[in-house]
Order: C-alpha cells, then structure tokens, then sequence
C-alpha cells in the first residue's frame, strides 16, 4: 500500500543524534508512507505457560487498528508456510518480490520462507571476562540444536561490531566464527543491537536477534527505546540472555524486559552456565511452537502507531494467551 504526503519545509537539514531525529526538506518535497507485508510472529500458551499447538488460519483473526486484515501466509513453527486464498482455503506458498515500483519481480523459492534466520548477539566486553568461556559453550551447544530449517549468524560486540559468522545454515561455520571471538573494551549494547537489526530487517521470513550480554552499557550513542522500536517496526522478536543478577542492574534489567515484550520475545537472567543452557532450551523450544502469519495491511489514514492484535475464533481460545509485538509505525522515505 502507497500512500502520498506532501509536506513542505523552507530549508534542509538533517540532524541525527543519540535518541533524536530532526528532518528538515526542501520546499514542495514529497514523502511517500509505505506499508509493505507485515509479517507476525507470535506464541499461543495456556495459562499454565504451555504452548497450544495444531491451531489453523481460520482460528485466528488479526486486525490493525481494528481493522479486520486478511491473512496472506501461514505457518507453525519450522513447517513449510502455505498461502491463504480469498475463498479460505490453503495451497503451499508461491512468493514474489516487489520490485520496487509496483511491478512483480523475480519469483522468490517458498523454502526461503522456511525456518527461523537466527542472528546471535554475544557480548564480548571486559564485563563478560569471568565467564566468557562457558558463555561460548552455551551458545555452541545452542547452534548446533537449532532445527535444520533454521539459518543462524554470530555477531560479537564490545564497542563495536563484529559479524563473526555471516547467516548460514552451516553450524560448524558459524561455531568457528564464535571462538574467534575475543573479549575486551566498553560496552556499546544498543550500537550493536541497532546494527544487527538492521541486519535481520534485510532478511525475508521469520527472523528473531537473541542478545546474550552481562547488561551494562557505558559507550552506545543509541537509546533503546529507539532500538527497540526498529525491531518493534520491523517485526523482529528480541530475547535476552543476561549474565547478571535480575536485582543487581535494575536499569538494565527493565530496559531487556521492555525489549522482550514490546518485540514479542522474552527475556531470561541466568548466571550460571547450566540457566544459561536452560534459556537457550527455552528459546529453543519457543521458535518450534510459535505460528508465523504475514499480511498486506488494509487502507489506513494512521501514519502513526499502527496497533496489532490478534484474537482466537473458538470460545476456549479465550482463555489463551497470546504474546506478540503490540504494533509498528509505516516506513515514511524520500
């Protein structure tokens, strides 16, 4: 969906700084609000926290501001997605990419859509020198359960950013990458965090950034609630593994809550190497049973905070829980 804006401005100046934009245009300059196809992933438990699995697209209803949307693709888990038809029936997926300007591209493989692209964050700082090996090991030990479907990278960060292994469906390369690492300097979380989303937004299908980091961040220029409103935009879940005691670092304990459950992730404090595996279990298992649906939203007037919420036809689902992103603000560009 394209819609036009005009807005005009008697001078241009662009100013970003940490935590704010300022975005001066020329005069009579046009800007364009596109909403492309939104893609939500979400979890189903009941209320005792296990997951409700088996469900169908009929099953669900998911509106935008209220607005009832018609749901293009589907799927649980690491299963092949299957494209939604208007008379509500299913067929397997059949893509095709935008080109950008109105017209059908080159016809993209639905298996591209299959599985998770799993982007590792690992903090590489001086705060993470005690436990830095055993932190590998989990994380190892974690790449290697991942589904074959799924595609994973390993970055590393301190001040800056590493792409030790680049997406790959190659454990053992991406294992490599990871024990390349070496720790040392400030920590600079949100920097890192930034770039690897925008990393990930890149990547179609479903794809989520699991940060393992000690918490504190004393060199980022970003703030995280502008952190995590990219990943909150681009519908990507944020997990967090923290290495530190939830009541030690009260700031950064909320801000990796805030960040889990704005993004539809979660977040986990685990300072011994077996609650490290444990969360990585639980991340885990949380990939296999969550449903993955896609939509091209309905004609909108709000350029603003677009709310998403998902409901359950059947009258038991009602007791469900549903744990997903809240919304996204619609790209607006040049």
């Amino acid at each position: 969906m394209k819609r036009w804006l005009h807005w005009k401005f008697l001078s241009a100046l662009a100013v970003l700084g940490a935590g704010s934009f300022l975005l001066w245009a020329q005069e009579d300059a046009v800007f364009r609000v596109k909403v492309d196809m939104v893609v939500l992933s979400f979890a189903v438990t009941d209320n005792k926290g296990r997951y409700i699995t088996g469900l169908k697209p009929s099953d669900f209803r998911v509106l935008e501001d209220g607005i009832v949307q018609k749901i293009s693709t589907f799927a649980e888990g690491n299963r092949p997605p299957v494209e939604i038809l208007d008379n509500g029936t299913v067929r397997p997926m059949v893509l095709t990419e935008d080109g950008g300007d109105g017209k059908t591209g080159v016809e993209s493989r639905a298996d591209a859509f299959v599985g998770t692209s799993v982007f590792v964050l690992f903090d590489t700082s001086n705060f993470m020198y005690r436990g830095f090996v055993y932190a590998e090991d989990a994380i190892a030990d974690f790449v290697r359960g991942l589904d074959r479907a799924d595609s994973v990278a390993v970055y590393t960060f301190s001040r800056n950013l590493s792409r030790a292994s680049l997406l790959t469906k190659d454990r053992n390369d991406a294992i490599r990458g990871l024990r390349q690492a070496v720790a040392g300097d400030d920590t600079a979380l949100y920097n890192g965090l930034l770039l690897t989303l925008r990393d990930a937004a890149k990547v179609p299908g479903r794809k989520v950034v699991i940060v393992f980091s000690n918490g504190p961040d004393n060199a980022s220029m970003i703030a995280p609630d502008d952190v995590r409103a990219v990943a909150e935009d681009e519908g990507i879940p944020i997990y967090v593994i923290s290495t530190n005691e939830v009541n030690r670092d009260p700031i950064s304990s909320n801000v990796f809550r805030r960040l889990a459950t704005r993004t539809g992730g979660k977040a986990y404090w685990a300072k011994t190497w077996q609650k490290q595996v444990e969360a990585f279990e639980s991340i885990r298992e949380d990939l296999g049973n969550s449903y993955t649906v896609t939509y091209y939203p309905k004609a909108n007037p709000n350029d603003g905070f677009r709310k998403i919420s998902i409901e359950i036809a059947s009258d038991v689902g009602k007791k469900y829980r549903i744990r997903s992103r809240p919304g996204y603000r619609p790209r607006t560009s040049f």
